[in-house]
């Protein structure tokens, strides 16, 4: 793959189409998908990223290119590389360490 992607690297990614609630248009996301699985897959998991949203559970504080916004990891999706349009940088370290916790607790048993 020539593409290569890290787990906390932000991408513009292309989110369209989407259907009913589901986060839309070409955005910000996180790749949350382990290093292993990027490397050999032609996928990986993001979650979105916005700056229009509320503190609701699952949706972690960033700041991301001097904005304050959120991962929203109630929005995570599988994706294809063809849909990441370009690198945007690398989100910081605790905000992606808080957001891998969080989805710990999402999918704990």
């Amino acid at each position: 793959m020539a593409l290569d992607v890290l787990r906390g690297h932000v991408y513009l990614v292309s989110l369209d189409p989407t259907i009913g609630q589901e986060i839309q248009k070409t955005r910000p996301c996180v790749v949350v998908s382990p290093d292993e699985l990027n490397a050999h897959m032609s996928t990986c998991i993001i979650a979105p990223m916005t700056t229009a949203s509320h503190a609701y559970p699952f949706r972690v504080p960033c700041r991301f290119q001097g904005r304050a916004g959120y991962v929203v990891l109630d929005q995570i999706r599988r994706v294809d590389r063809i849909r990441l349009v370009k690198r945007l940088g690398r989100l910081s370290s605790p905000a992606l360490e808080n957001s891998l916790r969080a989805l710990e607790e999402m999918f704990a048993p």
